[in-house]
């Protein structure tokens, strides 16, 4: 059984919307429109509806086992499998997270060499940046909040400044709509994966909520907020880009900072790159917060103790990525995973959690 959480270390039900849409606004939204156009060109904006609309239900499915389970993961997993296998199945996700958190920030940092200061090593900024989510993730879980109030709050006004955009859009190249298959417009769907991973977090801060039941309207609604945010990048970057060049730009969320001309700073970029410094803080304070907490759950290890010893592990994995491929691929596999987790697992999970429940009233 989890200990009970004390109320002074718990949330308000509303910052759920800023833990959940924190961790959900990474690197991915730099450079999905180029992604989902692969698979369905143009059309790629309703792969963005059909993927938010999946989430939904899956995260109804969440707060449902989680109240049958009256905890979190852990909870679900012994509620169904009983100790030893839930605890098997629960440890997998430490890996999970670290991984997520190594994605995270190599992408970052590869943002940061290629735009910025190219000579830039990789484990000086990975070991500052993992110094101070440490010590973030010490200061527990209501502290990690407050910098992911921050990380939506401070930036908001970057999605201001997409609208420099329009005097050069060209809207018909949205049309005609509905010009792929269903297939491809799955498939676009099944890509937007990495860029929505972080709503499955709701599974182990779900004891860390006053009155968890008032939380569901706010979660549903960080999902609709990305959602339109998605939207909104995706329409203007699909009109203001020609398809064939959209395939040639990896980040086209930063290519097109670059027509804004302001008074004050010639490279508008440059501010937006390091005001994402902010936005993928939390990201990794999240996921390094759960993996800790699950060592500590699982195998008896403080969190003092396991945060800077996974802490390790993230820089040891983020400095051995030297080269766009091999970022590439743990991209694409990390992505590949949380899939799996969110889309296959969770709903798999969900169903085997129902039939436990009617066993064991009977």
């Amino acid at each position: 059984m989890n200990p009970v959480i004390p109320e002074n270390k718990k949330i308000s039900p509303f910052l759920v919307f800023f833990v959940i849409n924190s961790m959900q606004t990474g690197v991915g939204v730099l450079g999905f429109q180029r992604i989902i156009a692969k698979s369905a060109g143009y059309d790629g904006w309703i792969a963005v509806i059909l993927a938010s609309i999946c989430i939904h239900f899956v995260l109804w499915m969440m707060y449902k086992m989680l109240e049958i389970a009256g905890g979190d993961l852990i909870s679900i997993h012994t509620f169904v499998f009983g100790k030893t296998a839930g605890k098997i199945l629960s440890s997998f996700y430490i890996l999970y997270f670290c991984s997520l958190a190594v994605t995270t920030l190599r992408n970052f940092i590869e943002i940061v060499q290629v735009w910025m200061f190219s000579d830039l090593i990789t484990f000086w900024f990975a070991l500052v940046f993992l110094i101070l989510v440490i010590y973030i993730v010490y200061g527990g879980f209501r502290t990690i909040t407050g910098i992911s109030f921050f990380s939506i709050i401070l930036p908001s006004y970057i999605w201001l400044l997409f609208l420099f955009t329009i005097p050069y859009a060209n809207f018909t190249n949205l049309l005609p709509i509905f010009n792929h298959s269903t297939k491809d417009i799955l498939l676009a769907s099944k890509d937007m994966s990495l860029s929505f991973l972080g709503f499955e977090t709701l599974l182990f801060f779900y004891p860390f909520i006053k009155r968890p039941e008032k939380s569901k309207k706010w979660s549903h609604l960080a999902i609709v907020f990305l959602t339109m945010i998605y939207l909104y990048l995706a329409i203007l970057t699909f009109a203001y880009f020609p398809e064939e060049q959209l395939q040639k730009n990896i980040w086209p969320t930063l290519t097109m900072w670059k027509i804004i001309e302001l008074p004050f700073v010639e490279r508008f970029e440059y501010i937006g790159i390091a005001n994402w410094c902010l936005i993928i803080l939390p990201n990794a304070c999240i996921a390094l917060w759960i993996a800790s907490r699950l060592t500590k759950q699982l195998f008896s290890v403080k969190q003092r103790i396991s945060a800077p010893i996974l802490a390790v592990f993230c820089l040891i994995g983020t400095s051995l990525l030297m080269t766009r491929d091999q970022i590439n691929i743990l991209t694409d596999f990390v992505g590949q995973c949380g899939f799996y987790i969110n889309f296959m697992y969770v709903p798999l999970l969900f169903i085997v959690t129902l039939i436990a429940k009617k066993v064991k009233e009977r």
